[in-house]
């Protein structure tokens, strides 16, 4: 990477961390006032993500005592309650690039989960250690130039062993997310992202078995129908779609 283009990624991570520290305050009622035309608030979609990693993991991880999450992008720490009701045995690290975001989930959630700031490059955390990175809705914000750098950070904090990342995006294909991102004050500058080229920098970036899950069809005026949504994985007009990758590498996966 040439000095200039490393000049421009330290400035855009500074852009984001400065915008996300302003919002940081007014996050939740900013988010909660976008979203409204789902009958939603942000804490549905914080459970939604996390129980939808819990099913998938099956019921010996879920209750492992040594389970290890990475929040990366976690912002005001709103997946916390929820990475302890289901899975109540396990260590949670959260990792932002807003240091106020951090301070308010540090002061609203203590010591359930450590809080790391993450300033661009290297994660200050050691390799091979996480079971599961949770990624939920961040890479819209981070410049598609960074993406597989970052997707190989995460994949190096992982297990090899077992580790798996569940990245959750915002669906482009669908027209209300299209609309939300777009009217969002704190989206201002997020690139939406089609699940293939998203499931492509995942395969570039070394992860194995990567699938893709379409997630979160109906609001909940007709919430009767959600029963529905674990039926329809593959049909890609979900509001958000979910990438699970392997941390193994592809020829040690089989």
């Amino acid at each position: 990477m040439s000095s200039e283009a490393i000049a421009n990624s330290f400035e855009n991570r500074q852009m984001n961390r400065n915008e996300f520290d302003c919002f940081a305050d007014e996050y939740y009622t900013l988010h909660t006032n976008n979203i409204n035309l789902t009958g939603e608030t942000p804490n549905y979609f914080a459970e939604y993500k996390v129980r939808d990693i819990c099913t998938q993991v099956g019921n010996a991880r879920r209750s492992s005592a040594n389970l290890r999450i990475l929040d990366f992008g976690s912002g005001v720490g709103s997946s916390i309650p929820f990475c302890r009701q289901y899975f109540p045995s396990c260590y949670i690290v959260c990792a932002d690039v807003s240091r106020r975001s951090l301070e308010i989930a540090k002061s609203r959630f203590g010591q359930l989960a450590s809080y790391v700031l993450f300033e661009g490059g290297t994660l200050p955390l050691r390799s091979d250690a996480f079971d599961i990175a949770l990624a939920a809705c961040v890479f819209h914000h981070i410049p598609p130039a960074e993406h597989i750098g970052l997707l190989q950070e995460i994949r190096r904090v992982l297990s090899k062993k077992s580790g798996r990342l569940y990245l959750y995006e915002h669906n482009p294909l669908n027209p209300l997310t299209a609309r939300a991102v777009r009217t969002c004050e704190f989206d201002r500058n997020a690139i939406l992202i089609p699940s293939w080229r998203m499931r492509a920098r995942l395969r570039k970036a070394g992860y194995a078995k990567v699938s893709v899950r379409y997630r979160v069809f109906f609001p909940r005026s007709v919430a009767f129908l959600r029963f529905l949504e674990l039926r329809m994985p593959y049909l890609p007009l979900g509001a958000q779609y979910c990438l699970e990758g392997l941390a193994a590498a592809a020829d040690d996966s089989s």
